[in-house]
């Protein structure tokens, strides 16, 4: 029995309104806590470093939760609701801290809230992914349904990427503390709305036994694993350098390009931005595969990310405020961002079939849920980098929308948001090229050695 149109619809309108909830607190939280309330930035890099770490290690223990559960209406959509549901109220009340709140009383509403937040997301996210094989018929189905998801996943994404600093101004009529209020409302009505329909619309068809991973298993996997390894690291390093500017780019529109219409650049800045990186998974990056290598493509994107970030830097010590400039730097940075997402999850396939040839152990799953974990820790690494940037540089205090930081302030941002990542990515190079050796040649050769053996 296939899927049907209704069951596909509904399953990619459940990924929009998940990553609509997961984009508003991954990018903005920071903000929110440290420029709206006023709260620490030190503080708020250290929670969101350590929260980010304590979600990753948390998704084995909900994977095995959501195996070892049993009812009439699957193991799979009763926590997709009831974890939806939760965190939604969850992540409305992070974004509505009462009024009155000061001091450490604020600073445990924000660190209770946080937390939860991460550990009831967390309740949806694992059982959302591991349902594919109990409601798809084969194999096609089910590579049909992750491609769907994934791609509906970076519509909700990018929908509050665009929308949430205009929103917010909008709703709150200036008062960035009730324009969130309100934004994060709509926002956790929209994600309850989108998993009702889904968990109405699907039935889990079959009955899987769904595999689960322990921390240490995923670690033992992975250091059996050079290869897997290589591409781990270059995951961390490029995920930091990338999200580091991500985080602090709203800083750059609001206080460095400034002026009242600072949302109006910012929001078309990312709407170019997102269109590019949308646009170079889809077509810039099978351009380049016809004339590239995997490997002299991923080292074409690391490339085009630091030009864009060298030129970001000179484009912004001219003090230049000509928006369409910017987008210059900004379509490198995106479309390598879109280039490099692709490659490294290709990297990581490959890895599986190379640990499968080296080992002969076959760790598809270990590997993939590494990914998460890592991902998430590069987030919270580059959050507290954020953080420090804006405590260093005195920018933590800045909550008035006409602030006006010193030149000190300006050329720290400046440099931190450009400079670390080019870092960052010029370590990441150097390393893949001396390390990774799963070249197109290499990973043919695997692919023919392992099915000598199967036959």
């Amino acid at each position: 029995m296939r899927l049907t149109g209704k069951e596909k619809a509904a399953y990619g309108i459940g990924a929009v309104g998940k990553d609509m909830v997961y984009m508003l607190t991954a990018g903005y939280v920071l903000y929110y806590f440290q420029d709206v309330m006023g709260i620490s930035a030190i503080f708020t890099g250290m929670l969101l470093m350590v929260a980010r770490v304590f979600d990753a290690l948390n998704d084995p223990i909900m994977g095995v939760i959501v195996a070892k559960t049993k009812t009439r209406f699957g193991k799979f959509r009763p926590w997709l609701l009831i974890g939806t549901l939760i965190n939604a109220v969850v992540l409305y009340l992070m974004f509505a801290i009462p009024e009155g709140l000061t001091g450490n009383a604020l600073m445990a509403y924000a660190a209770l809230s946080y937390i939860m937040w991460g550990t009831t997301y967390t309740m949806m996210d694992i059982p959302y992914w591991s349902m594919i094989p109990a409601f798809t018929a084969d194999g096609k189905d089910r590579e049909s349904l992750s491609t769907l998801g994934r791609t509906c996943a970076g519509v909700g994404s990018a929908i509050i990427t665009v929308l949430t600093v205009k929103a917010v101004d909008i709703l709150g009529g200036g008062d960035e503390r009730e324009g969130f209020r309100l934004f994060a409302l709509i926002v956790a009505v929209i994600f309850s709305l989108t998993a009702i329909i889904m968990c109405v619309c699907i039935k889990e068809k079959s009955t899987v036994d769904m595999e689960t991973t322990s921390i240490g298993e995923m670690f033992k996997a992975l250091f059996r694993n050079d290869q897997a390894v290589t591409v781990v690291i270059a995951i961390v390093l490029i995920n930091c350098s990338i999200y580091l500017t991500s985080n602090l780019v709203i800083y750059f529109f609001k206080y460095d390009i400034g002026g009242a219409d600072w949302q109006n650049a910012y929001t078309l800045f990312n709407t170019f931005g997102g269109g590019i990186q949308i646009l170079s998974m889809m077509l810039f990056y099978p351009l380049l595969r016809k004339k590239l290598s995997t490997t002299n493509t991923f080292k074409f994107g690391l490339g085009a990310a630091v030009v864009g970030y060298i030129v970001l830097l000179g484009l912004a010590c001219t003090g230049t405020k000509n928006i369409v400039l910017l987008l210059i730097p900004g379509f490198f940075i995106f479309a390598a961002n879109g280039i490099l997402t692709v490659l490294t999850t290709v990297f990581l396939a490959n890895s599986v079939d190379y640990g499968q040839w080296k080992n002969g152990r076959r760790e598809e799953s270990v590997i993939f849920s590494m990914q998460t974990f890592v991902v998430q820790l590069a987030s919270g690494i580059s959050a507290l980098l954020a953080s420090i940037c804006l405590a260093v540089f005195n920018i933590s205090d800045n909550t008035e929308i006409d602030a006006v930081l010193s030149t000190q302030s300006v050329l720290g941002l400046r440099f931190t948001m450009s400079m670390v990542p080019v870092v960052g990515l010029v370590i990441a190079f150097f390393y893949f090229s001396k390390k990774f050796i799963l070249t197109d040649e290499k990973v043919a050769e695997i692919a023919d050695s392992l099915k000598g053996k199967e036959s």
